[in-house]
């Protein structure tokens, strides 16, 4: 059963508490982070400390870092124990092509989610391999794992249930749905389409509070970071709710 982590539950709850009494200097509760932005692809050494910095410092409780694969840059490992160490929820978004390879550079913290992107074509194949193998790899050595399962408009329902299916087979601690980002989502049928496709989807995580986080999440990983805060004012997991989530608890590998 996937439960909501209770510090997570915490520090989002006093994030809206945050925005409610304080909305001109209120933070948003999710920062994004592009690795490119902040490492160098072919080095350890970042692109700029004071960028580490301004994150470490951020009151955001959550940090999302995605952008171009993280796991391309020799130093995302170091970020990550750097980010989790502030005191900060990380969720690593990766394609998990490498994440075999390079999990032996990360450490299993309770803040720390290795989040692995499934998509509708990896139906096909039960998962990209490579993928599926990390995140075995990564639970036999204590990690967190939260699958993206990314939906795209034209996506059918009964091919969403497959993918979350295929998503809890691999005995994963959270989920979050979002919308595949295509070419073909500018198209105003299809932009019309695409909350209402995703948000059948998510009632398939069958957890209030990953659904929650879900909608928190979706301007982050499709790129409108604007419209963070307006989609964590209509998430629908309200601060009252918190006792609910207090009581799935915290599954730390």
């Amino acid at each position: 059963m996937m439960r909501f982590p209770l510090r997570l539950t915490a520090d989002l709850a006093l994030a809206r508490i945050a925005q409610k009494l304080r909305p001109a200097a209120a933070v948003c509760p999710i920062q994004f982070v592009d690795a490119a932005e902040v490492l160098h692809a072919d080095s350890s050494h970042p692109v700029s400390h004071e960028k580490i910095r301004d994150i470490i410092d951020s009151r955001s409780p959550v940090v999302w870092i995605g952008g171009s694969e993280p796991l391309h840059h020799p130093g995302i490992a170091h970020l990550v124990r750097a980010i989790t160490g502030s005191g900060h929820f990380v969720f690593l978004e990766t394609d998990g092509t490498l994440l075999r390879r390079r999990i032996h550079e990360f450490q299993p913290v309770p803040r720390f989610f290795l989040t692995v992107r499934l998509e509708p074509e990896h139906l096909e194949t039960g998962g990209s391999p490579l993928a599926v193998e990390g995140i075995r790899a990564a639970r036999l050595s204590g990690f967190l794992i939260c699958v993206q399962l990314r939906v795209a408009p034209d996506t059918g329902m009964s091919d969403a249930a497959k993918l979350f299916n295929l998503a809890h087979s691999l005995d994963v601690d959270g989920c979050v749905i979002s919308l595949a980002r295509r070419e073909s989502h500018s198209a105003n049928m299809e932009a019309a389409a695409a909350p209402l496709k995703t948000g059948e989807a998510r009632k398939l995580i069958g957890n209030a509070w990953w659904e929650s986080f879900s909608r928190l999440i979706e301007p982050i990983v499709s790129g409108d970071r604007n419209a963070t805060q307006s989609a964590e004012e209509k998430s629908g997991a309200p601060i009252e709710h918190e006792s609910r989530a207090n009581e799935e608890g915290v599954k730390v590998a």
